[in-house]
């Protein structure tokens, strides 16, 4: 009588499996990544992931356009602000350890910034600290690619101070995850880069995730925007982002990540609870991305020529990870269409350069 139980949940996830197989349209989703790319809109790699195994994957455009070298299932890319989610992580995972709290002071760590001593780590997750966010500045693009200690960057963010009083409202800063990420190395007293290794990267055998360096032409993306042909972008010193946007990955090792957090592998229910709760629609690293009633959490990322977004959905365990070279055209719509096609809607289609619902 059991062995009969056991016997039809098999056979009835595996019917729920084919009939969702049958209704996913590869081709049309193969179709649209490739007339985007002829079309000088997008360049890059797509991966979807349900229940743990990866149903769609595909890459389109060049890697390196003056080599014409394509991408592949091994391509990593910048993935910008996506990293903050592995840094959110790790803070997590050090609260879990009682390595500090939520409601640590800034002051332990960096008393020189303005109201430090008001300013919690949870104010840092969820943007709420009031720090100037240096990237906005002019003056940033004169010196990004240059390599930049600890010290220095205390510096420039101290001397941007602060916008608002921490906690009365949000304001998005990437000053935030770069002081977290300068936290994390204190506690640990490793660099950002092996902390990430050991504590996530080989929990999970994410085999094509790390710390970034100077992009090489093994199986790296170079970056570009488009301006009647494809020009190749300048990179952003890896020493300046740190985990506020330094990490490259592909989309099949994102799509595992977010998975991952969702389903307990690397942070305790109590610590995604934490984070995926909205407090002026920030969560710790992450938002919800919504889709037709149904919530998605993830985050989006963009530095030099490099734009990605990364959600998952928990109720239906769907992730979908699109990271991009180049794109000349908004990447959230290129994510509207496969999510039109995960969950069986229309897919949208281009169509003498206008995107129209069929």
């Amino acid at each position: 009588m059991i062995f009969r139980r056991i016997l039809s949940a098999i056979i009835f996830t595996f019917i729920i499996q084919i009939g969702f197989a049958q209704t996913f349209d590869n081709m049309k989703l193969d179709n649209y990544l490739n007339e985007l790319a002829e079309s000088n809109q997008f360049m890059g790699s797509v991966a979807i992931l349900r229940n743990d195994h990866i149903i769609y994957t595909n890459s389109t455009g060049f890697s390196n356009v003056e080599k014409q070298q394509k991408p592949n299932d091994k391509t990593t890319y910048g993935i910008g602000s996506i990293s903050k989610v592995f840094t959110s992580v790790l803070i997590l995972q050090a609260v879990e350890e009682n390595k500090l709290t939520l409601s640590t002071k800034l002051s332990e760590y960096f008393p020189t910034i303005k109201n430090s001593d008001k300013i919690t780590i949870a104010n840092l997750l969820n943007h709420r600290s009031g720090i100037h966010n240096f990237t906005n500045d002019k003056d940033f693009v004169e010196w990004n690619t240059q390599k930049k200690s600890e010290s220095e960057m205390i510096q420039f963010i101290t001397k941007g101070g602060s916008d608002f009083e921490p906690d009365s409202k949000a304001d998005y800063s990437n000053s935030n995850y770069i002081l977290l990420s300068y936290i994390l190395e204190k506690i640990y007293k490793e660099s950002y880069s092996k902390i990430l290794s050991e504590k996530i990267i080989k929990k999970l055998g994410l085999r094509n995730t790390y710390f970034g360096n100077k992009i090489n032409e093994t199986n790296e993306s170079y970056s570009y925007k488009f301006n009647g042909n494809w020009i190749k972008q300048t990179q952003t010193n890896p020493s300046i982002p740190l985990g506020a946007g330094a990490i490259f990955s592909t989309p099949t090792d994102l799509t595992k990540f977010a998975s991952a957090i969702f389903k307990g592998k690397i942070i305790s229910k109590k610590s995604l609870k934490s984070m995926i709760i909205m407090n002026d629609n920030f969560g710790y690293g992450i938002f919800e991305i919504p889709y037709r009633g149904k919530i998605g959490y993830g985050h989006g990322g963009g530095i030099d020529g490099f734009n990605s977004v990364l959600t998952y959905f928990p109720k239906d365990k769907i992730s979908i990870a699109i990271l991009s070279n180049g794109n000349n055209y908004d990447i959230d719509k290129v994510l509207l269409a496969f999510e039109n096609c995960v969950f069986e809607y229309h897919l949208i289609v281009y169509e003498n350069q206008n995107f129209i619902t069929k």
